[in-house]
């Protein structure tokens, strides 16, 4: 649930909970807090053509307690959560190539190709 103003123009008043990254997680916590019935509200790079920056997210004054205290439950809960077995943290830096892991071939195959991509405009007429 979202707080918006309504068509009398009375507002509910809120007060700053959190500001996060960008709008996915917002919307993620909003959903979160709205799952038990806490009213939110998002302010910021919520909306537009280009919905990149920093989101804040408001509660109601009666909620933002609640709020707070399930959020926190939620990390801590996230810190307990086992990894599932044959998930590698460190599986994107094993070397897949010469030493190299995946990130740092698609880097380098970028570069060539640039690289002849530039050979190749100036060599043709």
């Amino acid at each position: 649930m979202t707080a918006t103003s309504s068509r009398r123009g009375d507002y509910t008043p809120m007060v700053h909970l959190r500001t996060v990254p960008d709008v996915f997680h917002a919307r993620v916590i909003a959903a979160r807090l709205g799952a038990d019935g806490i009213l939110t509200e998002l302010r910021g790079a919520v909306g537009g053509p280009y919905p990149i920056g920093s989101v804040s997210v408001w509660v109601t004054p009666a909620d933002e307690e609640i709020a707070s205290e399930l959020l926190l439950a939620d990390e801590l809960e996230a810190l307990f959560d086992e990894v599932p077995e044959g998930w590698d943290r460190a599986g994107s830096r094993r070397p897949v190539l010469l030493g190299w892991n995946a990130r740092q071939l698609l880097a380098a195959l970028a570069v060539v190709v640039m690289i002849g991509a530039i050979v190749a405009g100036r060599l043709l007429p």
